[in-house]
C-alpha cells in the first residue's frame, strides 16, 4: 500500500468486522490512535475489536469516565482509553500509557490529547460519520511505521 487506505463501512457490523480482522493482526506493543469527532465510530470499533480477541466475549464498557479500561485477552492485555476529558500530558502519563504503549495493545480514543508523548509506531485510523447515511462510516488508515505496511495486506 503506497497511499493511506480509506474504506467506507457501509454498517455497524463491517465496522465491527473490520475491528475484528485488525485485532488478529494485533502484537503487544502496538497501538491504535482512534481519531474523529464524537459520535464517528470510534467506540463501536473498539469495543468490537476487544470483544473480538475475549474468550469468552465480556461486556465491553465504555472508558468515558474510567479514562482506561483494561482487558486480559487472547493476544495480550488490550488498554482502551478515551483522553477526551484530559487536559494535560501530566494526566496521560498517570494512567500509566507510556508503560502500555511497549507492553500491552493500545487502543486510544482523542489521540490529539497525546501530544509529543504520541507514539510514532502507532497506525491510526480517522473515523469520519457519513453526511447522508447516519450507519455508515468513512475510516482513512495512517501510518509511518513499515510494520503496518504487510499486515494491514492481510487485515483489509
Amino acid at each position: 500500500m503506497t497511499a493511506p487506505p480509506s474504506i467506507t463501512l457501509k454498517s455497524p457490523q463491517e465496522t465491527s468486522e473490520l475491528a475484528a480482522r485488525l485485532g488478529a493482526i494485533l502484537r503487544c506493543g502496538d497501538v491504535l490512535l482512534l481519531d474523529g469527532p464524537i459520535g464517528s465510530g470510534k467506540t463501536h470499533f473498539a469495543r468490537a475489536l476487544i470483544r473480538s480477541v475475549m474468550d469468552p466475549p465480556e461486556d465491553v464498557p465504555s472508558p468515558t469516565f474510567t479514562l482506561v479500561q483494561v482487558y486480559d485477552t487472547q493476544i495480550g492485555e488490550i488498554w482502551h482509553s478515551d483522553l477526551y476529558r484530559l487536559s494535560a500530558i501530566d494526566e496521560v502519563e498517570e494512567l500509566g500509557l507510556t508503560e502500555a504503549f511497549d507492553t500491552g495493545i493500545c487502543l486510544i480514543e482523542w489521540p490529539d490529547k497525546l501530544g509529543v508523548i504520541r507514539p510514532e509506531s502507532a497506525l491510526t485510523l480517522g473515523f469520519q460519520a457519513d453526511s447522508t447515511d447516519e450507519d455508515a462510516r468513512h475510516l482513512t488508515l495512517s501510518w509511518t511505521d513499515p510494520k503496518w505496511t504487510q499486515r494491514l495486506e492481510t487485515a483489509l
